[in-house]
């Protein structure tokens, strides 16, 4: 079962620039004005995890630091770091790689792609391998 945390976490909230309303939990990133929309790539710099539904033009609350739900893209076993994939869902990724950023790591296995599980991301210092 997944949960979250609130102990130390850091959420804004920002305004929708698209419906973001089948997306909570998932990764999003800000546009060029500064509003949260959908991860288009999988080499997107992710602000932070949806923690709300919002409609184009709503507010948009997302978790940038600390625990959350999050819907995982494919089945990831423990321990894994983990990135975002090109739809905003959370995938395991390698640490040595060099295109997408490592955000964060789970706490609870995912089954399958769709399951929302327990992760702890830190989206405020995204890296990749150098």
């Amino acid at each position: 079962m997944a949960y979250e945390f609130s102990n130390y976490s850091v959420k804004i909230t920002l305004v929708a620039g698209a419906d973001l309303s089948a997306l909570q939990y998932n990764f999003v990133k800000l546009n060029s004005s500064g509003q949260a929309i959908a991860i288009a790539a999988a080499t997107d710099v992710p602000v932070g995890v949806l923690q709300n539904a919002p409609l184009s033009g709503q507010e948009a609350e997302v978790l940038i630091v600390g625990g959350t739900k999050i819907v995982a893209g494919a089945a990831i076993t423990l321990p894994s770091a983990i990135g975002t994939g090109a739809t905003g869902k959370a995938v395991a990724l390698a640490t040595t790689d060099t295109t997408k950023y490592v955000v964060g790591s789970l706490i609870s296995a995912s089954g399958a792609d769709g399951n929302v599980v327990t992760a702890v991301v830190n989206c405020a210092n995204a890296t990749r391998a150098n």
